[in-house]
């Protein structure tokens, strides 16, 4: 077992993790940049090495920087987060060539991945349901309005490449396909480093579920459950939960399933999610995408089964071969608590005047910032999870109410209102809604 962990990231996650690699008796090293240097991540770990500029060009995603931080800090392994680093092979592999441990997948299983059209062929090839779409990437207009007439619309136009939503657009028409592609086309350019693009046939009213799967060092996967993450706003996660309210124990066992042999399929190493679009009136999915890394919202799944995941992923990474032993109970739901206008979501950094988080029977609170923290504009405006477990969804839901009321933060604009109101709306109180809920709430 490796002794020091240096994490290359930052906030919540790089705290998150500090947390679960100090109870191991480990070594935590941080990176930080300029921008972050009082945030509480840094300070908590055993060593914090500074990068440099806020800019993460100039810092967290400078990979020259990061390995320089590990050889100084005598760092034996490297643990990515997600985001920044977490899904690129290239960095993978120069972990490795440093002969430092990789805490993740492999650099082979990430590239498999990471290409969304490459993904769903071999997720066909190894029988995981997937919705009528392109085989190959699609490179203009004139492919794509062909390959549409032949799915059949509405149809998903999204970029090969990249992951979290970027560049999706829905078509229900020619009129439609061709401002979609357009856009997706600009984002796989500017994220991608491409510009090819995927088209899907899009289910209308879907709900958006992924399951948590575990590769063990001796080649076996298991699934952790799934979680339920069809609150969006703009095909941006905000609100996840477990069990989903929306399957049946049938689709549930189907889908767990299918997700073990998508891992099976790339000798999957370590945490990673399958992500499926379920059609809640059929009880039917088709595999979306896969991530190859942690989730941010995996505390809901740890609250569920007792199982740290940032622990079994520095065990597998070790070279652990024994499924850690899991019991589903009860329900869990997470808040994403962003630095952003609760009606328009549009970010809004700034610095905390107040953070008086909330506690209680079943809160949990994975937090980045504290008060005094300014959210600045150069990353991501997550500020905070906050975690509810209940022995029911109903129990969950009258906790989450108590705990959003008592999480105070003045100072950036934040959508902890956004959150109160989802807790009264009827369809999320309910349980039926589905990835287009937030947008019929804001129409």
């Amino acid at each position: 077992m490796f002794e020091s962990v240096l994490v290359a990231n930052r906030g919540e996650i790089a705290r998150r993790i500090i947390r679960t690699v100090q109870r191991m008796g480990l070594r935590a090293i941080a990176v930080y940049s300029e921008a972050d240097a009082d945030l509480p991540f840094v300070r908590e770990a055993d060593e914090a090495i500074p990068l440099g500029p806020a800019n993460p060009a100039q810092s967290y995603l400078d990979a020259a920087k990061v390995l320089e931080a590990a050889r100084v800090s005598g760092a034996q392994a490297v643990h990515p987060g997600y985001g920044f680093f977490s899904e690129n092979a290239g960095f993978a592999r120069a972990v490795i060539d440093a002969g430092l441990t990789w805490i993740g997948p492999s650099p082979e299983a990430i590239e498999q991945m990471g290409d969304k059209i490459n993904a769903r062929n071999l997720m066909e090839a190894a029988g995981v349901p997937v919705a009528a779409g392109t085989r190959e990437p699609v490179t203009d207009l004139e492919e794509a309005v062909a390959a549409a007439a032949g799915i059949g619309y509405p149809v998903m136009v999204k970029t090969a490449g990249g992951g979290g939503g970027i560049g999706m657009g829905v078509a229900h028409d020619e009129a439609g396909l061709a401002k979609a592609f357009e856009q997706a086309s600009r984002a796989a350019s500017r994220f991608g480093g491409t510009s090819a693009i995927l088209l899907e046939r899009y289910i209308e009213r879907a709900r958006h579920v992924e399951v948590q799967i575990l590769g063990l060092a001796d080649g076996t996967v298991v699934a952790l459950g799934e979680r339920d993450c069809s609150v969006q706003r703009r095909h941006q996660k905000v609100v996840e939960e477990t069990p989903s309210p929306g399957i049946t124990q049938e689709l549930r066992e189907r889908m767990l399933a299918a997700a073990v042999r998508a891992g099976e399929a790339v000798g999957y190493l370590g945490a990673g999610t399958v992500e499926c679009l379920v059609d809640a009136d059929k009880q039917d999915f088709v595999f979306l995408e896969m991530n190859t890394r942690l989730q941010v919202e995996h505390p809901v799944t740890e609250l569920v089964t007792g199982v740290d995941l940032v622990e079994q992923q520095l065990l597998i990474a070790a070279g652990e071969k024994t499924a850690p032993s899991v019991a589903v109970r009860g329900h869990a739901i997470e808040f994403r608590v962003y630095a952003e206008d609760p009606k328009r979501f549009f970010p809004g950094p700034g610095t905390i005047d107040v953070w008086v988080e909330p506690s209680g029977e079943g809160v949990r609170v994975d937090s980045g910032y504290a008060e005094g923290n300014t959210v600045t504009p150069f990353y991501d405006p997550l500020m905070a999870k906050l975690c509810v477990f209940g022995r029911t969804r109903a129990e969950a839901l009258e906790r989450a109410r108590a705990a959003v009321a008592d999480f105070k933060v003045v100072g950036p604009k934040n959508n902890l209102p956004f959150c109160a109101e989802l807790l009264e709306h009827p369809e999320f109180v309910g349980g039926g809604y589905d990835t287009g809920l937030v947008a019929r709430m804001r129409a």
